[in-house]
């Protein structure tokens, strides 16, 4: 069962600093010129925490983790950030425009999780993580002993754990933020016994799925059994078995995955006359307009996505449809459950990037030959104009994002992902409440 408690959240004192100052987006979407704006934005601007400068003359006694933990240490002290005064859960809706244009609200609630093995069957994942992503946040978490960044769950009902907070809602927010994206972030803290209590049992019968954070979910399971080792007695109470997590509803309306299309850059000796005529053996191929524009491709993509596989392919002469793989693509899914081998994702990573342009597993995962981006606009870009990094890329691939209910069974089911294959929009936001294990 999931264990869901309040807690006494940190936060920053709104009397001391102004939130747009700073907060961030989450750690691993922080360009450097990202963080070199933050670190300009305000000396206590949370990237010195949770993505520091590096310096030359760092040591193992002072380094980017050492200052990470001091910078908690004084801010803390100094009044900075302050620890509320009773466990309290905080409901979190974020208001944005989706790149259809439409206006759209999500709504969640931030709270401590339990974390969980996935043997027991209560945390599922749908992607592999790296081990280099892990040991960085494991560092970082050893030496300041807060989760500063929130983990992003979903959880599945009807809203009636939705409906617990809306007469909690009809207040003032707590905190109210815009991000450098135009997404309003409000969150209400609720601290009311009955409502704590009624939200407990609610979920305790559900099931949880990673929808964003998953290297640092594993990253907090790696730091809890570090704990657990050092410790003389067992407490299942103990800080370092929980994590600050945001839940948020899968049958929410405002829940937008959006796709990530993927550009094949700098391959051997490509062909596009040969890697057409490759495909045309494990698919059946539209052709498209060579010039066509981005909204136009994504169109297109949505209407043949209804009927199965759709995958649209652009190089700088051409673009065509792949779509109702043949029975000869079937030798590159050995091992694959028929719900991975309905993924889009799965068809594009096993039979196209691996089985026809013979990439590995491994230069997929290091990026090697592959650029991942979220505008099919960039992405067409990419193919029609020569980079300064890679040269012209070779081919781009077009997708339609990943549907809610195949996360949800792929994860249930135990299997996983390809990498990237879900990009939830739009990320929580760093900084608006933090955990601290002491």
């Amino acid at each position: 069962m999931a264990d869901v408690l309040p807690f006494r959240a940190l936060r920053y004192d709104p009397a001391r600093v102004a939130a747009a100052q700073v907060l961030t987006q989450p750690y691993d979407k922080i360009t450097p010129a990202m963080q070199e704006r933050y670190y300009a934005a305000s000396p206590y601007n949370l990237v010195r925490i949770i993505l520091g400068r590096r310096e030359a003359e760092d040591n193992p006694a002072s380094n980017v983790y050492t200052r990470a933990a001091e910078y908690g240490r004084v801010w803390r002290n100094d009044g900075i950030l302050v620890q509320d005064d009773a466990p309290s859960v905080y409901v979190y809706r974020q208001t944005f425009s989706a790149p259809s244009g439409a206006s759209r609200e999500r709504r969640g609630f931030i709270a401590l999780g339990r974390v969980e093995d996935y043997s027991a069957r209560v945390v599922f994942r749908h992607e592999q993580t790296l081990s280099k992503p892990k040991a960085d946040r494991l560092e970082l978490l050893r030496a300041t002993r807060v989760h500063y960044e929130q983990l992003f769950l979903l959880y599945e009902d009807s809203g009636e754990i939705e409906a617990l907070f809306s007469p909690e809602t009809a207040d003032d927010p707590t905190i109210d933020v815009s991000d450098e994206y135009g997404v309003a972030h409000r969150v209400w803290r609720v601290s009311q016994p009955a409502v704590l209590d009624s939200l407990q049992k609610e979920m305790r019968n559900k099931k949880l799925v990673i929808a964003d954070g998953h290297h640092r979910y594993e990253t907090a399971l790696n730091y809890r059994n570090e704990c657990r080792a050092a410790a003389e007695s067992s407490n299942p109470q103990a800080p370092h078995e929980f994590a600050m997590m945001t839940f948020v509803n899968m049958n929410d309306p405002g829940l937008l995955i959006l796709p990530t299309h993927r550009v094949a850059h700098s391959l051997a000796s490509f062909s596009e006359e040969e890697f057409r005529k490759s495909c045309s053996e494990f698919f059946q191929i539209e052709e498209t307009k060579a010039a066509i524009e981005p909204n136009c491709a994504t169109s297109l993509l949505r209407e043949r996505g209804r009927a199965g596989t759709a995958l649209l392919v652009v190089t700088s002469k051409s673009a065509f449809v792949l779509h109702s793989p043949k029975t000869a693509a079937s030798q590159f899914l050995a091992g694959l459950s028929a719900r991975q081998r309905s993924l889009d994702v799965v068809q594009l990573h096993k039979v196209i990037l691996e089985g026809i342009l013979k990439l590995s597993e491994e230069s997929i995962r290091n990026q090697q030959n592959l650029s991942y981006l979220r505008e099919a606009s960039e992405a067409l870009a990419q193919v029609r104009t020569a980079s300064a990094k890679h040269g012209p890329a070779n081919i781009a691939f077009l997708m339609n994002p990943c549907p809610v209910q195949q996360v949800r069974d792929v994860a249930f089911a135990g299997e996983v992902m390809p990498q990237k294959s879900t990009d939830f929009y739009p990320k929580l936001l760093s900084g608006l409440t933090a955990y601290a294990l002491d």
